[in-house]
């Protein structure tokens, strides 16, 4: 076989001479090869390449791609050298699997299938799938993924489970995001979807059909074990987990709540639809503003017959179902809410601005058991709540409105039993009268704070604050803006006669 080089100047010296002698004398080759050269090139024919040689397999060759056809395309090499070892073939395994590689490549050069491009319209399509999400803490989420055909518009939820109430809710808040109803979706053929397929046709869920029916939407489902025929939402959940769920890809750690997934799933969407898009150079937001004319309007309420039962929220953020309460955020006090019993569980829904969300979930009790999750109320302060007195009749405001010294030695005295209080608040308004209030709010507050409730105590400890005289050798502690000395009678300085005078009697 000669070089590319050589072959040239063969041809060339014959298009020069236009004799096969002469240009074989030109050439330095023979006659013959220089007419095979030129015949090839009259012919059209490549020529470098060589001539097919005999193979051992040349016979056995049709029976491989019977194998490769019967198979449709996934028989193994291995297993074809076998059996073609048994029908008498001698040669490698290499030159089996060259082979079979070849006819693998022209079955499936023949059973290719052509995509025909989808020339969306807007307002038309919406599709929509499930897709297995991050775990929190034991328990496994599922991420609802659904996508506009024609704006590339996203909207991805976390949910607890794939259930036909879960779904209606998803479906609710989807067009409440996309703002309107589009007048197809196409989805995957589930239980929740179609019940059964009767000579390949798919069977409607006839509650499916009552929710599609309230927003005037019409459910198609792709091919079964096809998921070419949505691959719209198949590209979006396989985005979403990719950038949702926990892997060594992305890096992200694991989800401490719900809630937690319910941010990176709006900062997903808000990614997604804000950047341009590369089948249509533009972001999904800025087309939805052009496709949103082109959908339907979306009811006010969310249909509410796979909801379950209605319930209230009482003003102790409670609902009761079964007999048993059971805790909802304090944001839906007073207002109506949807329950339904999941397995073991009961799933409280709302309708929020966003559309029917889940606001809640516990597990089934019974009666005298209730469910209560302190989440769902604000944090408690603490200590003991402190009780702010208020004046019911004149003369308890009165009191009351001495000061902040006043209310403290009501609810000291209160807490202490003290005995004819409405008289002693009475002798503290008159003394007020006289002394000033400020002075005597003054010593009411020291009062209060020493445990001083006797009679005449107000009194006395009123001048000593005006005299300025420590009434003790502890060291002083602020009290408004005068230095109260004041503290509780112990027994070592009580001037109360002791019993040791009896000690002696009868001896």
């Amino acid at each position: 076989m000669k070089h590319a080089e050589a072959i040239m100047q063969i041809l060339e010296a014959y298009d020069l001479c236009h004799s096969y002698r002469a240009a074989a004398q030109l050439a330095g080759c023979s006659e013959r090869t220089v007419a095979r050269y030129v015949a090839l090139r009259d012919a059209g024919k490549d020529a470098q390449a060589s001539a097919p040689r005999e193979q051992h397999l040349d016979p056995y060759r049709k029976k491989v791609e019977e194998w490769v056809e019967r198979s449709h395309g996934k028989v193994r090499a291995d297993v074809c050298h076998r059996r073609l070892q048994a029908l008498g073939y001698r040669g490698s395994e290499r030159t089996t699997r060259r082979a079979v590689a070849a006819a693998k490549q022209a079955y499936r050069r023949g059973q290719r299938r052509v995509y025909r491009p989808w020339v969306t319209e807007p307002g038309l399509w919406f599709q929509w799938d499930w897709g297995q999400g991050p775990r929190i803490g034991v328990r496994g989420t599922q991420l609802w993924c659904a996508w506009l055909a024609w704006s590339k518009y996203r909207v991805v939820l976390p949910v607890w489970d794939t259930t036909l109430p879960t779904m209606v809710a998803c479906l609710d808040r989807t067009f409440r995001a996309f703002g309107g109803v589009p007048t197809y979706g196409l989805t995957d053929n589930e239980k929740t979807v179609t019940v059964e397929h009767v000579a390949g046709v798919p069977v409607r869920h006839p509650e499916l059909l009552a929710v599609a029916r309230h927003y005037g939407l019409t459910v198609a489902t792709c091919v079964p074990y096809d998921p070419e025929s949505k691959g719209g939402s198949e590209a979006t959940v396989r985005l979403a987990k990719a950038d949702l769920v926990p892997t060594e890809a992305n890096l992200r750690a694991a989800y401490g709540s719900f809630g937690e997934l319910e941010e990176a799933c709006q900062a997903f969407c808000q990614t997604v639809n804000g950047r341009p898009h590369r089948a249509t150079a533009r972001p999904p937001a800025e087309l939805l503003t052009q496709e949103q004319p082109r959908l339907h309007r979306v009811p006010e309420t969310a249909h509410a017959l796979a909801f379950g039962q209605t319930r209230r929220v009482g003003w102790d953020g409670t609902i009761s179902f079964g007999s048993v309460a059971y805790s909802v955020p304090s944001r839906w006090v007073e207002e109506a809410v949807w329950c339904r019993v999941y397995g073991e569980e009961l799933v409280i829904v709302a309708q929020g601005k966003a559309g029917a969300e889940e606001v809640a979930r516990h597990r089934l009790s019974t009666p005298g058991q209730p469910r209560i999750d302190p989440a769902h109320y604000a944090p408690r302060p603490e200590g003991l709540p402190e009780r702010r007195p208020r004046g019911r009749t004149p003369e308890e405001a009165a009191f009351l409105a001495l000061g902040e010294g006043a209310s403290r030695w009501l609810v000291a005295a209160a807490a202490q039993g003290t005995a004819r209080v409405r008289r002693k608040m009475a002798a503290a308004v008159t003394l007020a009268k006289l002394e000033g209030p400020e002075w005597v709010d003054r010593a009411l507050g020291a009062a209060a704070e020493a445990g001083r409730f006797g009679e005449g105590d107000l009194a006395r400890i009123l001048a000593h604050l005006r005299a300025g005289q420590p009434t003790s050798s502890r060291a002083p502690r602020k009290h408004g803006s005068q230095v109260s000395t004041l503290q509780l009678a112990l027994e070592p300085w009580s001037l109360q006669p002791g019993t040791a005078v009896w000690q002696g009697v009868g001896r």
